[in-house]
């Protein structure tokens, strides 16, 4: 029998050319893209995580992109790479490409072999405040949009965050923040993209993993975030690992954190996310 062949992965826009909202230009950095990470047909649709590098919302960090989608991939899931804009973009861009990257998987899950009800959103540092984000500030889409990726609800199904940014009150983040938003960003603006402050009962259940000694995101992030989300009775699984340098990505040089991935990927499939 034949073997099914998988196109190699090619960023895929996600919006057609000179429609890109708030666009600069037409270069590569002005062009949202999420990169397919597809397997072969399973007996029953499989879940998909979209992947967001991080990188202080200044540059993508290529080793938090598709070495990740590729884990995903060997775990049964299929994976997106988001290609989201960055400085000298500013908020709500970063925002908006990532509630189009959930949009435009759960409009071709069906041609992809996904299932649309188990898309979730995986993000690193600065990535992982824009899943954030992305999980506290969501749609169920516009009915009658003329655009039919616009008809598709942008919610995450779930959220992965990895030594991620989440507040940009105590501990905050001044790069991130100066990025995004402007280092003198008005007290509403912050408090929106606080994400330990935008939790509700609607909130994605989050699988979240930080280091206790990471000199450069605080692991005070993620503990402030998992409190909301237990205050407010969402599902979640926590943990901190007593060290471990900022920017690990799968941590496949640090044997202790590296165990992340084996809790997370047990994490997803019990959630019914491999094929």
């Amino acid at each position: 029998m034949d073997q099914i062949r998988i196109p190699e992965p090619l960023p895929l826009p996600l919006w057609p050319a000179g429609t890109v909202p708030g666009s600069l230009g037409d270069a590569p950095v002005d062009v949202p893209t999420i990169t397919p990470y597809l397997l072969p047909p399973g007996e029953r649709p499989r879940g998909a995580v979209v992947v967001c590098p991080g990188g202080g919302y200044a540059r993508l960090a290529p080793h938090e992109g598709e070495p990740v989608a590729r884990w995903l991939n060997g775990i049964g899931i299929a994976a997106f790479v988001l290609r989201y804009r960055v400085a000298p973009y500013r908020h709500p861009h970063p925002l908006l490409d990532a509630q189009r990257a959930m949009r435009t998987v759960r409009h071709l899950a069906a041609r992809w072999g996904i299932d649309a009800s188990k898309v979730a959103l995986l993000g690193f540092s600065a990535g992982g405040h824009l899943a954030v984000t992305a999980g506290t500030h969501h749609d169920a889409g516009v009915a009658k949009a003329d655009d039919p990726i616009e008809r598709r609800g942008c919610r995450p199904d779930a959220l992965v965050l990895c030594y991620p940014v989440v507040s940009f009150h105590e501990p905050g983040h001044p790069g991130s923040l100066a990025n995004l938003v402007g280092a003198g960003a008005p007290e509403d603006l912050r408090l929106f993209l606080s994400g330990e402050a935008q939790v509700c009962t609607d909130t994605p259940p989050a699988f979240v993993w930080h280091t206790s000694d990471d000199a450069a995101v605080p692991a005070l992030h993620s503990i402030l975030f998992c409190s909301a989300l237990a205050r407010h009775g969402v599902r979640y699984e926590l943990h901190v690992y007593e060290s471990g340098r900022h920017g690990l990505g799968l941590a496949a040089d640090n044997v202790r954190v590296g165990t992340w991935t084996q809790h997370c990927g047990a994490w997803l499939l019990g959630m019914g996310y491999g094929g």
